[in-house]
């Protein structure tokens, strides 16, 4: 059934890609965007055949019910997917909570899976300039897009949270703050920073200049007063 669903990597267990959930993590091959500090960069290319099968994941699933709850349907960017609802579906089937990892390019593809899911982790790349979030991923999608599929995610009333990597080369202490506003004016209780590690691509970045946002305490008081939670991931 699902000929099209192309799969780049599987976690077996995870317990902070779903909070408060023991999940499987599933790595869709493909994504649209070229951000400068993605980690996953093997599983940028859409449509390279892997030797994943489908149903051997399935039963994995059936013999861990009872350990596991939920699983992360991750990226890559799940939205590339064509067979995404369907996949979704079947694992809901047997039990499973099911969470999603997207950066928002595709609202009519998030408007059918979005029934289906229980949690989101929302990738907030920069402030919503178009020049500069264009920059951040690296291609020419249209930040109405991401807008759209925030606006639909907080109009679901389905729990999820916003999270940004803080690339130095990309954003700045003051863009933070303006993230953060942005946020918080559309309704977002959840935000959270995401510590940058240099990409072998990166020689320029320095440990001080990725530390700068998590030593930033009056940053991190602002941010806590702006929403029901936030912290700091590193």
């Amino acid at each position: 059934m699902n000929s099209n669903l192309i799969v780049g990597g599987v976690e077996t267990f995870s317990t902070v890609d779903f909070p408060g959930h023991m999940a499987a993590v599933i790595f869709f091959q493909g994504c649209p965007w070229r951000c400068p500090f993605c980690y996953n960069t093997p599983l940028q290319k859409i449509g390279v055949e892997t030797d994943f099968v489908w149903s051997k994941f399935i039963e994995f699933l059936e013999r861990r019910k009872g350990v596991l709850e939920a699983v992360v349907f991750s990226g890559g960017e799940p939205l590339v997917q064509t067979k995404l609802a369907e996949a979704m579906q079947q694992v809901k089937n047997m039990g499973y909570k099911i969470a999603l990892h997207t950066g928002g390019y595709h609202p009519e593809k998030l408007a059918e899976v979005l029934p289906l899911v229980d949690w989101v982790g929302f990738d907030i790349k920069a402030p919503f300039n178009e020049e500069h979030y264009q920059r951040a991923i690296g291609c020419k999608t249209p930040l109405k897009n991401v807008l759209a599929s925030l606006d639909m995610i907080l109009a679901s009333g389905k729990p999820f949270e916003c999270r940004t990597t803080c690339d130095p080369r990309l954003l700045s202490i003051e863009d933070i703050y303006t993230i953060a506003k942005e946020l918080q004016a559309k309704g977002v209780k959840e935000y959270y920073l995401q510590k940058y590690r240099p990409v072998p691509a990166d020689t320029e970045s320095t440990d001080a200049d990725c530390d700068k946002f998590f030593r930033d305490t009056a940053l991190h008081d602002f941010l806590k007063a702006s929403f029901d939670a936030f912290d700091l991931r590193s």
